[in-house]
């Protein structure tokens, strides 16, 4: 009997499953060193994870959005199911935004990512894994249990992530030109000022302290704090500080949204210091605000009265990465 080399931890739901999922199902078929097991709901995964440890794989790959790789890695660090450790994970991109896979290098397809994946796992993993850091956050309406993740939007970015996903992907068109509209919908709304019902909202008042100087305080057209290297727009974020957690911040000014883009496009993000622009580095950052919500890997959590978010960083967990 051939041991699996590989367990598939597969959301049906994600969206480009719709359409993967009966071919990536079928290659599994053809190659019975992969154990294929799929969830539904969330809170399938623990059982998923505890069934996957008795098969001891080499490799896991978590086949779904940003949200599945995160109730993975949640159970992961909470389960404690790999009594020997946990095996080194890869992801494949099957959701609409995949900022976790993009970070480890698989885009495309994602049956060719599969298949390079198997191939690697047949050989010495070595060379492809890569430490990443992971977030926790706690606190919140969602109480004081970790939940596990690698980026986090707030402020303004969230108010255009959420309404990218309840506004404009409803409208039936591509991913591409979804974002291509929702772009320029930003750019009327926080470059241009421009107010309308149709347009995102105007970001609320937030305080976010680092726990090393005073909090910082107001309206942020976007702000975020990510663990990854690779980013939609540029290489890396620049470090400043020595904590793990990469903060970024934008207050809502057109000039220094526009200083902020133009940094990143070009790579040099937190080079030098820039007015409105905020980047620094911590090992503790605390969001607080008056119900503002924050979608923490493609999952929505909010600040209550008195409950702000707390993000620290995890245990850092072996990820195999494929050459972008």
């Amino acid at each position: 009997m051939i041991r699996p080399r590989i367990a598939l931890l597969s959301n049906p739901r994600s969206t480009g499953n719709v359409a993967q999922l009966p071919r990536i199902r079928a290659f599994c078929v053809e190659h019975p060193d992969i154990f294929h097991y799929e969830v539904e709901r969330a809170d399938q995964i623990g059982e998923a994870m505890a069934t996957i440890a008795r098969v001891r794989p080499k490799l896991l790959i978590i086949n779904g959005g940003d949200g599945t790789v995160q109730a993975a890695l949640t159970e992961l660090h909470n389960g404690a199911h790999f009594l020997d450790g946990a095996p080194p994970v890869a992801v494949l991109p099957s959701g609409k935004t995949n900022l976790i896979a993009l970070d480890l290098g698989a885009g495309g397809d994602p049956v060719v990512a599969l298949e390079r994946l198997l191939a690697l796992a047949r050989t010495d993993l070595a060379p492809h894994i890569v430490a990443r850091e992971l977030i926790a956050l706690s606190g919140g309406e969602g109480g004081s249990v970790p939940v596990i993740g690698m980026f986090l939007g707030g402020a303004g970015l969230a108010d255009i992530m959420l309404y990218c996903r309840h506004r404009i992907y409803p409208l039936g068109f591509s991913n591409g030109i979804s974002h291509v509209i929702t772009a320029i919908a930003v750019i009327l709304r926080q470059v241009f000022r421009l107010r309308a019902s149709f347009l995102p909202p105007e970001p609320a008042l937030l305080s976010v302290s680092l726990h090393r100087d005073g909090p910082l305080s107001g309206r942020f057209a976007l702000m975020f704090v990510t663990t990854l290297e690779k980013m939609l727009l540029s290489g890396e974020v620049a470090s400043r500080g020595s904590g793990q957690l990469k903060f970024v911040a934008v207050e809502q000014r057109p000039l220094s949204l526009v200083r902020a883009f133009l940094a990143s496009l070009f790579g040099k993000l937190g080079d030098t210091k820039m007015v409105g622009v905020h980047v620094e580095n911590a090992d503790e950052i605390s969001i607080d605000g008056d119900s503002s919500e924050v979608i923490f890997d493609g999952e929505t959590f909010r600040t209550a009265v008195g409950k702000p978010i707390l993000l620290r960083p995890a245990l850092p967990l072996s990820f195999v990465r494929l050459a972008a």
